[in-house]
């Protein structure tokens, strides 16, 4: 329910998403533990994308909701089965870091007014701000909602820190019910409460929205399925480790897709695993996903029993759980190790951050994407190099730039490359090679690559490499590979590079490569002795 408030939605919602997903993963899902449902790092994308079209009506945002999730849902399936699973991996820890704590300091700011006790109408952080500000020096704050609001979030914590067995939020939620009802707190100090709930199960609506409403909606159902698929693999492989089995990322995908489709078909919006509830419901002794079905089952029972329980709850204290929650997805404590052991990782976290926090959650959560990709791509691009010698006392070859001390072989250049040979790199691998070539302290004739690291080679780099070999050549240097790997060497033979290169050119081993050369060369070199 707090987490349907933060998206700008019903209290009742919340309930609504929190039964048909978690049915229908229980038959669908891979996991055997994860639990589904709203979720904190969710809520601010969902306002962002819904508030500027539902322009403050409910019914409108409720329903552009529903087609988020429907849409989001959608984009996780066909992610799922086009086998996509992968893609999750490439956002890399320090932009998780850096979107997440953003979209918690956009949705702690977005709970802070209602923890006071008024609201406001706000689709940006910095107009939340402003908006906070305007409602504390208009002496909007309610001191009741304070207290309420202050006194859970402290309960919540406080459980965290010192009794992690007992449910916090269920504790600080049915002592805020029960002392808004007793004193009838919504009556004389016009603290805001939930009030009663509708009835009754959720039925099953299509979201009626317009054909462009649809495509004003796809960045932000495409941000969510991104977000969720990256939170939801995480989880699931963490809580699979622990319980012995294997998680499969393509079958976990279609399995979110198809709950978040059933959640916007039903009333609700869209949903992800629950980084809170997860470890609660394993706490509590939950082995199947059977810990879902009567979570669902319960939440069935209290609408069409007793839905006016939640009439006196204030929605103080539905901040507070909110605000919790995104206090546990802050991750201060990683981002500052990053700033300890590689200050790029630092720099590229805190830029996530702030693109989320600036410019917006559903820009922010595109420009992480797409600083994970720039990244990976600059890693590629120009990977690591060295040219290597012969260390006295260690066996191998090794970085000379790392071991200055080390000795080269007269006329032989034993080049390493650090990553697969595509068309991105294969200019610069082609440069680095000649520029070995050009330091050598005596003249080349022999250039082996020390190819262990080159795990495929595309049709641009074979072309590099073939103008590699005629430039040696004309020079009088001959061009070698050792420790190729099978797949790559097939794709040279593909190429017909290898015949053209010959067999003879290809050594299993660095040392293989070395003793050739030394035999086939009048070469003083004298080795060290193991």
């Amino acid at each position: 329910m707090g987490y349907a408030e933060a998206s700008g939605l019903p209290p009742i919602q919340g309930l609504y998403a929190s039964i048909i997903p978690l049915l229908l993963y229980a038959v669908v899902g891979p996991s055997r533990i994860l639990v589904l449902g709203p979720d904190s790092s969710l809520a601010a994308i969902i306002l962002a994308t819904v508030s500027p079209l539902a322009q403050g009506h409910v019914d409108r945002a409720v329903a552009l909701a529903g087609m988020v999730a429907i849409l989001s849902g959608a984009f996780s399936i066909l992610a799922g089965l086009a086998r996509f699973g992968f893609v999750t991996d490439l956002l890399s820890k320090p932009i998780r870091y850096g979107y997440l704590n953003g979209i918690a300091i956009t949705v702690v700011a977005g709970q802070l007014p209602k923890l006071l006790g008024f609201r406001t109408s706000a689709d940006s952080l910095s107009a939340e701000i402003l908006g906070l500000e305007k409602g504390i020096a208009g002496g909007r704050v309610n001191a009741t909602a304070v207290i309420v609001g202050v006194s859970c979030l402290l309960v919540i914590l406080a459980c965290k820190r010192w009794v992690p067995k007992l449910p916090g939020v269920l504790v600080a939620v049915a002592g805020a019910t029960i002392c808004s009802a007793l004193f009838d707190l919504h009556a004389r100090t016009g603290i805001s409460v939930v009030g009663a709930l509708p009835q009754g199960l959720p039925g099953f609506r299509v979201p009626n929205v317009t054909l462009n409403d649809v495509g004003a909606l796809v960045a932000g159902s495409a941000a969510i399925a991104l977000v969720c698929s990256a939170d939801m693999s995480v989880l699931s492989r963490i809580f699979a480790i622990r319980g012995g089995y294997h998680v499969d990322n393509n079958q976990e995908l279609i399995a979110l897709g198809a709950a978040n489709v059933a959640a916007g078909l039903f009333q609700g919006f869209s949903v992800s695993g629950s980084a809170s509830r997860t470890p609660v419901a394993e706490a509590a002794g939950g082995k199947t996903q059977l810990t879902g079905v009567v979570g669902a089952l319960t939440i069935c029972l209290l609408l069409g029993v007793a839905p006016s329980l939640m009439a006196s709850l204030p929605t103080a204290a539905l901040a507070a759980v909110v605000i919790s929650a995104c206090l546990a997805l802050f991750e201060w404590k990683g981002v500052l190790r990053l700033l300890q052991v590689r200050l790029s990782e630092f720099v590229l976290s805190i830029l996530c951050f702030l693109g989320v926090v600036v410019i917006g959650v559903i820009p922010g959560i595109f420009i992480s994407v797409a600083a994970a990709l720039l990244v990976f791509i600059w890693r590629a691009w120009r990977p690591y190099s060295a040219v290597l010698g012969r260390v006295n006392g260690l066996k191998g070859y090794h970085d000379i730039g790392r071991h200055p001390d080390a000795r080269r072989i007269p006329g032989l250049v034993l080049f390493r490359w650090d990553a697969p040979l595509f068309f991105a790199n294969a200019s610069v691998f082609r440069e680095r090679v000649l520029l070995s070539v050009a330091q050598s302290p005596t003249p080349v004739r022999w250039v082996v690559v020390a190819a262990e690291p080159v795990t495929d080679i595309d049709t641009t780099a074979a072309d590099e490499l073939t103008d590699l070999e005629v430039d040696l050549r004309d020079e009088g240097i001959g061009l070698c590979f050792a420790e190729l790997k099978g797949p790559a060497k097939d794709s040279l033979k593909r190429y017909g590079l290898f015949a053209k290169l010959g067999q003879e050119n290809f050594f299993p081993t660095l040392g293989q490569a070395v003793d050739a050369y030394l035999k086939a060369h009048d070469v003083e070199w004298h080795d060290w002795k193991e």
